[in-house]
């Protein structure tokens, strides 16, 4: 079978499987459910979502931590836990929102994406997932008009 080059990955993979990114996303992602089952279903996990981001490579890791504190502050409600490796916040035990280093993929931008729970519809059509190459003032400012529109 033909192998191809998936879109936003380094890896190529044949139609019918995963790249070696996405398996381990995989493996990670029932990781944390067997965490959670032992944590009695307790949602807010922050301590493993903090050392997740402990592990990123800069200037993803910056990022990460900027992002982390910006979305507590801005939505407390929200609980930390870890999805598919990354980091990600949830209301009622659904994740909402999450950050995806460049790394993970190996992509030119990190991402942070939110999930059909957030309150973003605006008419027929309307973004889910946003690029970040960084994290400043004006970024921040957009971010938190976001999640306030989200969790709304």
């Amino acid at each position: 079978m033909p192998t191809k080059k998936t879109a936003g990955t380094s890896s190529t993979k044949s139609a019918d499987s995963f790249t070696a990114e996405e398996r381990a996303a995989m493996r990670e992602h029932a990781q944390e459910l067997r965490a959670t089952r032992a944590r009695g279903g307790q949602a807010d996990d922050e301590p493993a979502v903090l050392a997740k981001i402990a592990e990123f490579p800069e200037p993803d890791r910056s990022m990460a931590e900027r992002l982390h504190a910006l979305i507590r502050a801005t939505a407390p409600a929200l609980t930390s836990r870890l999805w598919y490796g990354m980091p990600a916040y949830a209301k009622d035990g659904k994740v909402l929102c999450f950050f995806q280093n460049a790394s993970k993929f190996k992509t030119r931008y990190a991402t942070l994406g939110f999930s059909d729970q957030a309150q973003l519809d605006a008419g027929g059509m309307w973004p889910t997932t946003y690029a970040l190459l960084r994290l400043d003032a004006e970024e921040e400012k957009k971010i938190k008009a976001l999640l306030k529109k989200a969790v709304s």
